[in-house]
């Protein structure tokens, strides 16, 4: 009986500090891709447009508009554009399965301007 009711003090011990010890130490760089916020469609073209990084949805709507007035009989050339106190490196990339469009910013590339189908 005794060391019955021992070995349940030590469950009861072990579940307790297992509950209470502390969360593991979270890194910065976990590995994984940043996430997108989704700002909005781009009005000439219907794109929906994303933004990550440090990108207010503002900012990459202006982005997304510069560049689809742009960017008509480029191909897939790169185009730049200024907008919001920015330069944007402007381009078509390939998807999968579509491709789609894609801004960065010249001087912070994990700023990043998205538009897609």
């Amino acid at each position: 009986m005794h060391s019955i009711r021992m070995g349940r003090i030590a469950v009861l011990l072990g579940a307790a500090v297992f509950c209470l010890a502390a969360p593991a130490q979270s890194f910065a760089d976990s590995g994984t891709a940043p996430k997108a916020a989704y700002c909005g469609t781009d009005g000439a073209t219907g794109l929906a447009v994303s933004a990550t990084g440090n990108v207010s949805c503002g900012a990459a709507l202006q982005a997304a508009a510069a560049y689809t007035k742009a960017w008509h009989g480029t191909a897939a050339k790169p185009v730049q554009v200024r907008r919001a106190g920015t330069t944007w490196q402007c381009q078509e990339r390939p998807g999968d399965p579509n491709p789609y469009q894609a801004c960065v910013d010249a001087q912070d590339h994990t700023r990043l301007v998205t538009l897609s189908s």
